[in-house]
């Protein structure tokens, strides 16, 4: 297939601080004819991913950073509408990457054909995809978790926490634990399952967290960063373990001026375990964890929020957003 344009968001300059909408710009550019092995895939919906901002600033993290000018690459679902690469058929449901209406792949990289497991397409980039993994891998294989734990889960109404929250308790975890911001966020941890709620926002925060770790916890899986990993560390039981999934708080923050940990004496005292997560690694999983979760998702065993924004325009805004706190559930962008 060749003719016709396609729209894609490109990086205008590295990032200080908190990402602005002006740091992005729509670039428009015509598709190219597909070379052999290649295939074109037309983006139905687009993603917000609160990790993109580690590669926007010019000092690498666990991806190399982007440079100006690149295009955005975060996650998209999408069709398959041309295609010279056996694998991919026109019509297949493909899992790929890239904030643009279009996508030309060879197949390599992160290109999933996706089945159908009777949920929304725009699942594959929510529970489905990253953040659903992030939760189900982060409890299985880095947190290793056993019935009758009690469980700390920060950023908990987004979608990596809040999933890992109602999965805990699904895996019989005795008490589960949620931070989030303000108190409708903490009203629907406690609608969806989480045994406590502490608003980070209230007043009486410290009030509210002392008294939920009055008992302590086995696992802390964290998404915020590390003063919220030091707060938690003289509250972990013995043997404890801390998943580091996201530092949302630390991305936009220069690192000489990222909280350290303080309390790391409680490593050696209290034989802790922390461990970072980066769940590509465990991709050879992905299939059997989608389908099970489907399957909780299906029966409501599980529930999720969407925000949904229209147009590829609107991507550097609602992706600005997930970190002034405007945020709530997971948002993605219909092309």
């Amino acid at each position: 297939m060749a003719g016709g344009e396609m729209e894609r968001i490109v990086l205008v300059r590295h990032i200080d601080g908190a990402p602005t909408p002006e740091d992005f710009r729509v670039e428009r550019l015509s598709i190219p004819e597909l070379a052999e092995g290649q295939f074109l895939a037309k983006n139905h919906f687009v993603s917000c991913d609160p990790g993109t901002r580690s590669r926007l600033s010019p000092g690498a993290s666990y991806a190399p950073p982007l440079q100006p000018g690149a295009p955005v690459d975060g996650f998209s679902v999408g069709e398959v509408i041309a295609s010279r690469n056996e694998r991919f058929a026109v019509g297949d449901h493909v899992a790929l990457t890239g904030w643009a209406t279009h996508v030309v792949s060879n197949g390599r990289g992160y290109a999933v054909k996706l089945p159908d497991l009777g949920v929304p397409e725009s699942l594959w980039i929510g529970l489905l995809g990253v953040p659903g993994m992030t939760a189900w891998f982060g409890l299985k294989r880095v947190a290793q978790l056993k019935a009758g734990e009690r469980v700390l889960v920060t950023s908990a109404a987004g979608p990596v926490g809040a999933t890992a929250g109602q999965l805990a308790k699904l895996w019989g975890a005795s008490q589960v634990v949620g931070i989030a911001g303000g108190p409708d966020k903490c009203q629907w941890l406690r609608d969806v399952g989480f045994d406590v709620a502490v608003d980070y926002k209230a007043a009486d925060f410290e009030a509210q967290f002392m008294a939920a770790a009055a008992d302590g916890f086995d696992v802390m899986f964290d998404n915020v960063g590390n003063a919220m990993i030091d707060r938690a560390l003289p509250h972990m039981k013995m043997r404890g373990r801390i998943v580091v999934s996201g530092q949302v708080a630390d991305y936009n923050t220069p690192l000489d001026r990222v909280p350290g940990l303080k309390n790391t004496r409680e490593f050696i005292a209290r034989r802790l375990r922390m461990e970072g997560l980066v769940v590509f690694d465990d991709l050879p999983g992905f299939a059997a964890a989608q389908a099970e979760l489907a399957a909780l998702i299906k029966s409501g065993a599980v529930q999720y929020r969407e925000e949904v924004f229209k147009g590829l325009a609107s991507l550097p805004e609602a992706f600005c957003g997930l970190f002034t706190g405007a945020s709530f559930g997971r948002r993605v962008v219909r092309v």
